[in-house]
């Protein structure tokens, strides 16, 4: 093998190395999105074994945003709480998803149901980050989960349907402004998957959980709902949406998250996400699009390796 060769072969490997290398120093951004028509306080819950993000809890206003980087290897959950009055010095509570605390910071408490959650696993099996909304705790308003610039199937989840409209009235909780999973409302084995009911044989969808997939297909319904509710994507960022006016053009390709509607899921107006369906920026691009997503500044940064690699070795041909 020449040395044309061999720099042509080292060139590739360093662009790879270096992709990896400069996405694992900007590491994973958690974006939260506030598009509902009034503030919600959302919480942030880190699994046992991961470090807790810089807050536990805040106040988001209508038409905000905040991000946070999350630590490498990092799982854990978040929610939005409704309905909250703290005083001056943060102390109070919620109508909706109350971590019990009495603050406006969590502290490594959950979100008391009914709640609507969003669950992560960060470079979990094969490289691969885990994401989910899910309903198994119930529900107390619209969320979806949007992934960007990382690799695979990176799909849109999450439940845009506002569920409190349709709630049954044995279900409802805190005067219509949530609605309970059947396993908080009845507590019977066979809607917990419970007991003799404890795998996914004999755990099956009851007419209230099929209500909620029937809203929101790509949501958990109920604790086996795995096979169509769990997601995967490497090395993304992740935006997370209370109140989406409508599911972003990637996720309305195929009708699968399920719009918002009614007073409780009413949005700011503008749709959740501006991408192409493939997502693409190169397609963007292409149609004169400027305001599509760019590539990440990895993938800048790997496209001018490769650039200067080509050229060090036309010269070098010549």
């Amino acid at each position: 093998m020449n040395l044309f060769h061999l720099l042509q072969l080292f060139s590739r490997f360093f662009a790879i190395v270096a992709l990896f290398h400069l996405k694992g120093i900007l590491g994973t951004t958690f974006t939260f999105v506030n598009k509902c028509e009034y503030r919600v306080w959302p919480g942030i819950l880190a699994s046992a074994g991961s470090p807790s993000l810089d807050s536990t809890g805040f106040v988001l206003a209508q038409g905000s945003s905040r991000s946070f980087k999350p630590p490498a290897g990092w799982s854990g959950r978040f929610w939005a709480r409704t309905g909250c009055n703290f005083d001056e010095s943060g102390h109070g509570s919620c109508s909706t998803g109350d971590c019990g605390t009495g603050q406006i910071e969590c502290n490594g408490a959950g979100a008391a149901p009914p709640a609507t959650l969003a669950e992560f696993t960060l470079s979990g099996a094969s490289g691969q980050d885990f994401y989910d909304v899910s309903l198994v705790d119930g529900y107390n308003l619209p969320m979806i989960v949007e992934a960007s610039g990382g690799s695979g199937a990176c799909l849109s989840t999450g439940c845009a349907a506002d569920l409190n409209q349709r709630c049954p009235a044995e279900l409802r909780a805190e005067d219509g402004g949530a609605c309970k999973s059947a396993c908080e409302a009845f507590g019977s084995p066979e809607y917990c998957c419970s007991g003799a009911y404890n795998s996914p044989s004999s755990c099956k969808p009851s007419v209230y959980s099929q209500m909620f997939k029937s809203a929101c297909p790509r949501s958990y319904s109920y604790a086996y709902d795995d096979a169509t509710s769990t997601f995967t994507c490497s090395a993304a960022d992740y935006t997370i949406t209370f109140c989406p006016s409508s599911p972003s053009q990637k996720s309305t390709m195929d009708s699968s998250v399920g719009t918002a509607g009614g007073s409780g899921g009413s949005g700011s107006g503008s749709t959740a996400g501006a991408m192409l369906a493939d997502g693409s920026w190169l397609a963007n691009l292409a149609t004169g699009d400027s305001t599509g997503r760019h590539p990440s500044l990895a993938v800048q940064f790997a496209f001018l390796i490769v650039g200067l690699s080509s050229v060090i070795l036309y010269f070098i041909r010549w």
